[in-house]
């Protein structure tokens, strides 16, 4: 099973297994708090030095862990998954009596599959229902709060989230437009982003949906991807064996900044130490048959004590 036969390509691939398994490198336990569709997983099960290592992985989509769990067939006995969101990493690594990992991997993109598939609603290039849930069993969808939060909330969750300076104009077109009925599909929600924005010219817009910030800031609320990832960041310490490495692997500034201040302060205290100084992004070639990956950063961190 391919990357390509599953619509997916891991980004950064070769620089995540290169930094989370050095040369000579081996690791006892590997945990994947992302786990998607297994392409990092399969990658570094297979750079292993000492062909025994165990992976630990997590995904809050149990669609994801069904495609995950199919590729990850030939290390069966190496690997072990669960439905859980990384921010419960500790959790999971307690139900497992596991100890402490060595390698720790959390890669905060939206899998090829969420994104391509209209029933998500993560996308607005085919119209489908506005969900936007990792986790389609539970929690308000993007149709409830675009319909049921009050305008101010609404301009301010697109505004913090989707960093769209014209949060407020967005707002009042969706709250007018609600009165005539809730808004429930993509493209509805799209069109009326794209007309509340027509008379917006900013350089920088060109080649760039007017609707992608909002939905961004819809998926980013539903979920609580930052929420969770702060938890992630606070847990790290705790999960990391000494000599321990973790990467992350955020697409947007929010996330980035948040990674950055935190391993920051967990090298200021003297107990790990900042592997990338700066962020390292994909390859010109990379981006040229994965444009998802133009926006990826990634940074690491060890634990030195």
């Amino acid at each position: 099973m391919t990357d390509h036969q599953e619509g997916h390509v891991p980004v950064l691939l070769r620089e995540v297994v290169d930094l989370l398994l050095p040369v000579g490198g081996r690791a006892d336990l590997v945990v994947d708090c992302t786990v998607g569709l297994g392409g990092h997983a399969e990658a570094l099960l297979r750079a292993d030095r000492g062909e025994g290592c165990l992976l630990t992985g997590m995904d809050a989509d149990p669609d994801n862990l069904r495609l995950a769990k199919r590729r990850l067939e030939p290390f069966d006995q190496r690997v072990r998954l669960f439905q859980a969101n990384f921010s419960n990493v500790q959790d999971v690594l307690d139900e497992v009596a596991a100890g402490r990992a060595d390698a720790v991997l959390a890669d905060l993109g939206v899998a090829s599959t969420q994104l391509d598939d209209p029933e998500r609603g993560f996308s607005f290039s085919a119209d489908g229902p506005l969900d936007m849930r990792m986790d389609r069993t539970s929690g308000p969808t993007a149709a409830d709060l675009v319909n049921e939060i009050d305008e101010k909330r609404l301009a301010d969750l697109i505004f913090e989230y989707g960093q769209e300076r014209c949060s407020r104009r967005i707002a009042r077109e969706i709250v007018r437009a609600r009165v005539a009925g809730p808004i429930l599909g993509t493209k509805a929600l799209a069109d009326i982003v794209r007309r509340a924005m027509r008379r917006d010219s900013r350089p920088g817009r060109r080649g760039v949906d007017p609707a992608t910030r909002t939905f961004q800031a819809l998926r980013i609320a539903v979920n609580d991807e930052l929420g969770a990832l702060d938890k992630l960041l606070e847990a790290l310490p705790d999960v990391l064996a000494p000599g321990g490495r973790a990467c992350i692997i955020s697409f947007h500034s929010l996330e980035d900044r948040k990674v950055k201040r935190a391993f920051k302060r967990w090298s200021q205290t003297g107990r790990a130490k900042v592997i990338t100084k700066k962020p390292i992004t994909a390859s010109l070639a990379e981006q040229a048959v994965n444009n998802r990956s133009r926006s990826a950063k990634l940074r690491c961190v060890e634990r030195v004590e």
